[in-house]
C-alpha cells in the first residue's frame, strides 16, 4: 500500500494470516475471513459471520475501537462506484430502517468493490 493511498483515505487488500493475529481475541472459534482490507492502520473485515470494522485511535493508536455488524442486521448496502475524475468507490452500511448509514468506508478504484458487493450480497442474502 502506497502512502498516497493510505492519506487519500483509501483501502488495499490486508494479509489474512496478519489480520488474523491481529484480531485473535475478537475472532470466534472456527470464524474465517473472507476479504480484509486495511486502510492506513485501521481494518476492514469480512468474515463468513459478520463485518468487524477496526477503528484505531489517538496517536499510538492503543486504543481501539471494534464494530461488529453481524449480517442479519444489515438491511442493506449501497456501492457508488468510482468515475473518471472521482477516484475512490464507496460502501454505505445501513441496519434495521435507519435513514442514515451506519458506516462509510471508501475504497479505492480497482475490481475489490465488486468482490466485496458480491461477498455482502450473499453473506446478506442467505
Amino acid at each position: 500500500m502506497g502512502l498516497f493511498d493510505g492519506l487519500m483515505g483509501n483501502a488495499t487488500d490486508a494479509n489474512h494470516d496478519e489480520v488474523r493475529k491481529e484480531l485473535a481475541n475478537v475472532l470466534l472459534p472456527g470464524e474465517e475471513i473472507d476479504l480484509a482490507y486495511k486502510l492506513v492502520r485501521d481494518l476492514v473485515v469480512f468474515t463468513d459471520l459478520r463485518l468487524i470494522v477496526v477503528d484505531k485511535q489517538g496517536l499510538s493508536g492503543k486504543k481501539v475501537d471494534y464494530k461488529t455488524f453481524p449480517y442479519k442486521s444489515i438491511s442493506r448496502f449501497s456501492v457508488e462506484t468510482a468515475g473518471t475524475f472521482d477516484l475512490d468507490a464507496e460502501l454505505k452500511i445501513f441496519v434495521g430502517g435507519a435513514a442514515l448509514p451506519v458506516q462509510s468506508l471508501q475504497f479505492r478504484k480497482d475490481d475489490s468493490i465488486n468482490a466485496i458487493q458480491k461477498a455482502l450480497a450473499a453473506a446478506i442474502l442467505k
